[in-house]
């Protein structure tokens, strides 16, 4: 998503759409960035306003309401507008919201779903042929409901005028980034430093779906074998000692492996280690033979082209190019 500097100078009109019922987390994650960067500046870059469909205060998780600024039929002209939805429930009036998002799409605007407010975003056509993101719990339906978007199991999504998010946490990451994009890197960094985060996850990073929920609660054992491979991290085990430890034999454990997650417990186990010292890499100062040792490689220059065999690009190189983007100060 590209943002012009003439844009960048003039304040954001941000909508914020909030579908019953809703969290004080998916709120304040949208929101408190740019109430932030506006006191960082001194300055009203952001000016939002919560919406609901009919104007009326929106239920909250654990009871309560937010009251919103205005309905959505009444907002005025907006740079920008999120759907935040954390269920896919009924919606009063939803016919006409729909339409609305419709002619919404028309407009010279960035249109963006929160959480599983992409869902409304496809219910409306105005995601066909777009990357887009949903919260994990939703993808499998929302896939098969909407063969025209472009689902990825990325945190979020930027594609031309259209903004999608997991939500959660991954919404602080979504708007540090736009903020990044509007206002600089170092601002944006800031903002990530008074909020305690590590670093601003980039659209690329994958949302962590449970496995309990990918494979159901129906195999133990599988389940058993992936903790022990997740707590052995530095100091590897091999597949017998795996299969030994959760009362299997190591055919039984590679079938269990080959039916629910289409691999083989040694290249499952490569891939979680490979995933942990990415983290290390873009979170933490350590050296890369530090990290490679940590994460169960023998030395440099084994980690180094087995990362690059994984990722297409060594750990020098990857630790560089987010320190080039800004992401990460070395």
């Amino acid at each position: 998503m590209i943002i012009s500097t003439e844009k960048a100078q003039a304040p954001w009109r941000v909508g914020i759409l909030l579908l019953p019922p809703c969290s004080l987390l998916g709120i304040g994650a949208l929101t408190d960035p740019m109430s932030r960067i506006n006191r960082q500046t001194g300055s009203r870059a952001y000016q939002y306003l919560t919406l609901s469909v009919d104007g009326k205060p929106v239920a909250l998780y654990g009871g309560g309401q937010w009251p919103v600024d205005m309905a959505l039929s009444d907002a005025p002209t907006l740079d920008v507008l999120l759907v935040l939805a954390e269920e896919v429930t009924m919606v009063r009036g939803s016919d006409q919201f729909l339409q609305t998002l419709a002619l919404l799409s028309q407009k010279q605007m960035i249109l963006g779903g929160v959480g599983v407010g992409a869902w409304w975003l496809a219910k409306a056509g105005v995601l066909n042929d777009y990357r887009a993101t949903i919260h994990w719990s939703e993808q499998a339906r929302f896939s098969d409901e909407f063969e025209q978007v472009i689902l990825t199991t990325n945190l979020y999504e930027m594609d031309r005028d259209r903004v999608t998010c997991a939500g959660g946490t991954a919404s602080l990451d979504m708007m540090l980034y736009l903020i990044g994009e509007r206002q600089g890197q170092e601002q944006a960094a800031q903002i990530s430093e008074q909020l305690c985060l590590e670093r601003i996850r980039g659209d690329h990073d994958k949302q962590r779906v449970p496995l309990v929920n990918r494979i159901g609660g129906s195999q133990p054992k599988l389940s058993e074998a992936v903790m022990l491979m997740e707590a052995n991290i530095e100091e590897p085990l091999t597949t017998d000692d795996i299969a030994h430890y959760v009362g299997l034999s190591r055919r039984q454990l590679e079938r269990l492996f080959k039916q629910y997650l289409n691999s083989v417990p040694s290249k499952y186990y490569l891939e979680l280690r490979l995933n942990r010292a990415k983290q290390l890499l873009l979170t933490t100062s350590k050296s890369i033979v530090q990290i490679g040792l940590s994460c169960g490689f023998s030395s440099g220059p084994h980690f180094s082209s087995t990362y690059r065999g994984h990722f297409g690009l060594t750990p020098r190189d990857e630790r560089s190019q987010r320190a080039m983007s800004g992401v990460m100060d070395e």
